[in-house]
């Protein structure tokens, strides 16, 4: 067991350049912040441990008061009202490293999180899959614009278009266009992602390769297989020496084997407003890892940030990418749209998102069962933040600091561009009223649909959510499981201008996120796209 006096935190120069318990079967992909019960302090004393590894640097803000410390009182009374065990946090601000443990690993067996325990880090992982791939850019053995089957000859999802034009930059950008919400589980053998990859040929074309951003992580696995037969080796092995070993990134690893002996922060769902362990939020299907399968530190993770944001050499000299490479995966975005927040578009990983004063933040984040993450970095301002979290309670404290005004404001001076909730006429409202559809797949193979039905309600729209799945013969045959298993919700959306909304809890109060909805050829309203997902106007 750590000490609490354990040091973790170092401070040096650089220069800038849910509420309720859900089956696995409904976390797995989820994308969605989930809500959950706020606690007394009393119940939250074990996420209110004293941080580990404290030290400040740097300025004070205007009013005297360190940002770091700030920060720290956000963290810490959000860890106390959203029941989060344990967090670390990590900041790049006026050429100051903070690195920063909270609370515990494991609400049974209680070890202090400092800046080398590791947690999953979710979607931040798409990421190193974009690096991975500029680096075989630029030694010429990948190019961006070339069709997928320049490398995989017998790549095919159920549209045959899609299938021979679809480029591998569309993959990275988001724009590929089939259904990306595929999370089946083909086993923990290194033709993991091969088997996944040739199970794609279902998949439905929602939109054309290179029109509409939509959230896609089967895409990130695609590349993640253009890799491995790039290379000669699995993904990870692939990544480990192309990038991760590099930037000696030494508590950044895909699988459990290989963190042993590592402070890991246990996952955590929220329980009657109580962290609760939940051992079964851990596992991770190997044939997801391009698109979510790094553990990681929150030191490591800085790091990350600094390579991101400077010249592409590792801390060795030696040169990994050109700065010209790191700047092309943060520029050319493409469509553009809403994840959360609003985004220009995606370049090779990166959300790309505006903001009021017009530098650009460049983002990304996770969300596995009980692992919530986020990063960001303002390039500009030679600004970065990462937060690790290990409860479905993290999704609160995410918003609040990556979504939210406050730390990018507090940090870099930016904000996020205007949104003001409007209320709109009955007429207005109605092209964008009736029930939407969208898909996924889970770990068994199941299509799960999601049915969103919106009304108009008081200037604003309302609707319901229900989620079920279909199971698969073979499932529908079992008695162990209820495969018909309904989950609803309830949600809204305020428009601040055309087409694009605030989302609203079910009291129909803003939560910090938005949405959009995407018309067709004809100008009628065909998809809402809900935290990057597109859900089909049904208007027959």
């Amino acid at each position: 067991m750590l000490s609490a006096g354990s040091d973790t935190l170092r401070c040096a120069r650089s220069e800038p350049s849910g509420a309720t318990r859900l089956s696995r079967r409904g976390f797995l992909g989820a994308a969605a912040a989930v809500g959950c019960t706020t606690v007394s302090p009393g119940q939250a004393t074990a996420a209110a441990a004293s941080p580990q590894s404290t030290v400040h640097g740097g300025g004070t803000g205007p009013t005297g008061i360190s940002p770091f410390d700030a920060l720290d009182a956000r963290i810490q009374a959000s860890m106390r009202a959203y029941a989060i065990p344990g967090a670390a946090v990590g900041v790049l601000w006026e050429g100051q490293e903070y690195v920063k443990g909270y609370g515990i690993t494991n609400v049974d067996h209680p070890v202090p999180v400092d800046g080398d325990t590791v947690f999953r880090v979710g979607s931040t992982t798409k990421t190193f899959t974009g690096t991975t791939m500029m680096r075989l850019v630029e030694r010429g053995d990948v190019d961006l614009d070339a069709p997928v089957r320049r490398y995989l000859t017998d790549f095919a999802v159920a549209d045959p278009y899609a299938s021979a034009q679809v480029t591998v930059r569309q993959l990275l950008n988001h724009s590929a266009g089939w259904l990306g919400d595929d999370y089946q589980d083909f086993g923990p053998g290194d033709d993991a992602l091969a088997r996944f990859v040739a199970s794609m040929a279902r998949l439905p074309q929602l939109t054309s390769p290179g029109e509409v951003f939509a959230y896609n992580n089967a895409a990130l696995c695609v590349a993640g297989r253009i890799i491995e037969v790039v290379t000669g080796t699995t993904y990870e092995a692939a990544v480990r020496k192309l990038v991760i070993d590099p930037l000696g990134l030494d508590h950044s690893r895909f699988s459990s084997d290989e963190i042993v002996g590592f402070n890991v922060a246990a996952s955590h769902d929220v329980v009657d407003g109580k962290a609760v362990l939940e051992p079964a939020f851990w596992p991770q299907p190997r044939s997801l890892a391009p698109t979510g399968g790094l553990v990681s530190s929150v030191r490591d993770q800085l790091s990350w940030a600094r390579f991101h944001l400077g010249d592409g050499t590792a801390p060795d000299g030696r040169r990994l990418l050109s700065k010209q490479s790191l700047e092309q995966m943060r520029s050319k975005p493409g469509p553009g749209g809403t994840l959360v927040v609003e985004l220009d578009g995606m370049g090779v990983t990166w959300m790309l998102r505006p903001t009021a004063q017009g530098a650009r933040i460049v983002q990304h984040g996770g969300t596995w069962p009980g692992q919530i993450s986020g990063f960001l970095m303002v390039p500009s301002r030679g600004f970065a933040l990462t937060l690790l979290t290990n409860s479905q309670g993290g999704t609160r404290l995410r918003d609040e600091l990556f979504t939210a005004d406050w730390a990018l404001k507090l940090f870099a001076g930016v904000t996020n561009l205007p949104a003001t909730a409007m209320s709109l006429r009955g007429q207005e409202l109605a092209p964008y009223e009736g029930p939407y559809i969208a898909q996924r797949i889970n770990a068994k193979g199941d299509i799960e649909d999601t049915v969103i039905k919106l009304s108009k309600h008081n200037g604003r729209l309302r609707g319901t959510q229900t989620t079920q799945a279909t199971p698969s013969e073979a499932e529908a045959a079992s008695e162990e499981e209820d495969s018909s298993q309904v989950q609803t919700g309830e949600v809204g959306a305020a428009f601040y201008r055309t087409d694009f909304a605030l989302d609203l809890d079910p009291d129909g109060q803003p939560v910090g996120t938005r949405t959009d909805f995407v018309r067709g050829p004809d100008g009628k309203v065909l998809w809402w796209r809900n935290h990057g997902r597109l859900h089909r106007h049904q208007t027959h």
